[in-house]
């Protein structure tokens, strides 16, 4: 029989044991049909890279599937008609993989790195506290702090122009 691989995209309202269970209803499928699920990787809740129905989030799983292509268009069928499925794509493969995808393999990367030094400095509260003098803002005053006086040239920008009085008419 032909290989495929599915990826399907869940909402993440579900839990993980939901989408689970939706990959054992296609297992169960296939096994009526004399298919099988030969790779069957969870990979997460991950963000998406833009809004799907309303959603940011979804469940991400990916299915090696080992059935005819009449049970495939049926998987596909029910997966259309679920209302917690956001979107899947089927291809067909010379071979499944046993090896982690790169997915997985790239999150179990993450885990190893451990400790890396303190965090950069941030907008917020996160990493290095940054004075007062620190800002960007400050850096182009001069180092005694000292603000000059009104209308004195500031040397950031020239001298300020002649100040224009304006009234407004009332009618």
């Amino acid at each position: 029989m032909p290989l495929y691989e599915c990826v399907l995209i869940a909402r993440n309202d579900i839990t993980q044991a939901q989408v689970e269970a939706l990959a054992d209803t296609i297992a169960t499928q296939f096994e009526a049909e004399e298919g099988a699920i030969r790779k069957r990787e969870y990979w997460g809740l991950r963000s998406l890279a833009y809004r799907i129905k309303k959603n940011r989030k979804a469940h991400y799983m990916l299915l090696g599937l080992d059935a005819k292509p009449a049970s495939i268009k049926e998987m596909e069928r029910q997966l259309g008609l679920n209302e917690d499925v956001l979107r899947f794509m089927t291809i067909a493969v010379e071979a499944i993989d046993e090896a982690p995808s790169a997915i997985l393999s790239r999150k179990a990367d993450d885990r190893e790195r451990g400790f890396r030094g303190p965090k950069p400095a941030g907008r917020f509260d996160s990493g290095r506290k940054r004075g007062y003098d620190d800002r960007e803002e400050f850096r182009a005053r001069p180092e005694d702090g000292e603000r000059p006086e009104r209308g004195e040239p500031r040397g950031d920008r020239g001298p300020r122009g002649p100040r224009v009085e304006t009234t407004v008419e009332a009618e």
